[in-house]
């Protein structure tokens, strides 16, 4: 993933899941890689991804979501 930006790490899907919607109603595309381990749910986490050029804009509009 050379082009995509680590933007969050969670342990949650569905924050994962609420994120991808807001960065995706702004035409931001997005990654989500699940590390969680399949047995044992309090292993690993769940990562999303923008692409390296939109970090900025992305971080923005993250920071901006969890204000509100």
């Amino acid at each position: 993933m050379k082009e995509w930006h680590l933007l969050l790490k969670t342990r949650s899907m569905a924050e994962a899941s609420i994120i991808q919607g807001l960065l995706e109603e702004n035409n931001i595309p997005v990654q989500i890689l699940n590390k969680r381990d399949s047995s044992y749910l309090n292993f690993g986490d769940i990562e999303v991804y923008v692409p390296i050029t939109l970090k900025d804009v992305a971080s923005g509009l993250l920071d901006k979501g969890l204000l509100n």
